[in-house]
């Protein structure tokens, strides 16, 4: 777990809590107020502090987010109004030790609060390990930041995964991407497609296709547009969830260079593609494998790869159909390729709309979120924009 960067400041009433936790989704956190004793959990990350000063939980207590810095400010009530608490700038001695129960004494008289309370009254707490180590969290100097290797959109991001180990291996196969350059990652990516690759399961596909040929029958909903809609953005329809997610993006411009942009191109090119075999093999009706699907089948979700033309991209999008997915079957990969063009030829609403698909089923996957972040929240913002 990491410990995020937190700064606390008072006011005669409140406590007020502002705390770092950028690739996380601060919709769902929990928060544990108790006297002295404070705890917060998002994963990936975790703090407990022990205070000064006692605050409580009566209702008045709120919470501001600010999604494009990554920051929670919290304002927790003060127990007694108008006290003031001393030393909050010491940050590292307001992390609670490791042992420390300042709520809790060491001895309780189980009986005192009835039968009920003695059996049935478990704290909630033992599903979770809050009494881990904890360090204060340092920033990166701009010369250690200069060091590490770009990714995300227009390779605008570095240093996301430095911290992030543990939910590194469910969300990419790169082991270290803030040290490994493009050519490492692709070296990296082949080895491992070679490594995967299964003869058998290919030929039994190859042969035994019955399911496969069901599958190429499909028609998604790019695929029933009429020639004359074809084109024309007025032809592609957002839902009211979809409608509500454009809201709630912020609107930014993006000034990439030449090289970026060409490299944004071909990496959304490679992402649709996956999104296009995950659309065809589930028939359009996504299930619990689809995070990983789409992710798998993309070198630049799976090996923040940077692709340098569009023959790199389908080969490594065929390549990793043959290797890794339940079907593995070259007609599925050329559908895909052929999904993809229709839905570039709808134009920027038909794309934004498979984005924000894909952006809803990583948004409801643990840890897969982390993607929207680096890579698809900036591309359906992008889209709307482009040329």
């Amino acid at each position: 777990m990491i410990t995020p960067a937190f700064d606390l400041s008072q006011d005669p009433d409140f406590l007020i809590l502002s705390l770092r936790v950028p690739y996380t989704r601060t919709s769902e956190f929990d928060l544990y107020i108790d006297g002295t004793d404070f705890k917060f959990f998002a994963k990936p990350y975790f703090l407990r502090l022990s205070l000064p000063g006692r605050i409580v939980e009566d209702g008045r207590e709120t919470a501001k987010f600010d999604i494009d810095a990554g920051l929670v400010t919290l304002r927790v009530p003060k127990e007694t109004a108008g006290e003031h608490f001393e030393g909050l700038q010491m940050l590292t001695s307001l992390l609670a030790p490791k042992g420390a129960r300042s709520a809790k004494p060491l001895i309780e008289d189980l009986s005192a609060g009835g039968g009920e309370g003695a059996g049935g009254n478990e704290d909630d707490d033992d599903d979770f390990d809050w009494q881990m180590e904890q360090e204060v969290h340092r920033e990166r100097s701009e010369e250690e930041l200069g060091a590490l290797q770009k990714y995300g959109f227009g390779n605008q991001r570095c240093g996301v995964f430095a911290r992030l180990q543990e939910e590194l291996s469910d969300v990419i196969d790169l082991k270290n991407p803030e040290g490994a350059t493009a050519d490492e990652r692709r070296r990296g990516r082949l080895d491992a497609e070679v490594s995967a690759f299964s003869p058998d399961h290919y030929l039994a596909d190859l042969f035994e296709d019955a399911e496969i040929k069901e599958l190429l029958k499909f028609r998604p909903w790019w695929d029933k547009l009429s020639p004359t809609e074809q084109g024309g953005q007025a032809a592609v329809s957002f839902t009211d969830d979809e409608k509500e997610q454009l809201r709630k993006f912020t609107n930014r411009s993006y000034l990439l260079d030449k090289a970026s942009r060409h490299q944004a191109w071909l990496s959304l090119v490679d992402i649709l593609l996956a999104y296009c075999y995950e659309a065809r093999s589930t028939e359009g009706e996504h299930n619990v494998e689809s995070p990983w699907t789409i992710r798998k089948l993309s070198g630049t979700l799976c090996w923040l790869e940077t692709y340098s033309s569009l023959h790199d991209v389908l080969l490594s999008f065929a390549r990793r159909v043959l290797c890794y997915p339940l079907y593995r079957h070259f007609a599925l990969a050329s559908a895909a390729v052929r999904d993809a063009t229709k839905i570039l030829q709808t134009g920027k609403a038909g794309v934004l709309r498979c984005l924000l698909d894909i952006h809803r089923v990583f948004r409801e996957n643990d840890p897969a979120y982390i993607l929207n972040d680096l890579y698809i929240t900036d591309y359906c913002v992008w889209i709307q924009r482009v040329k």
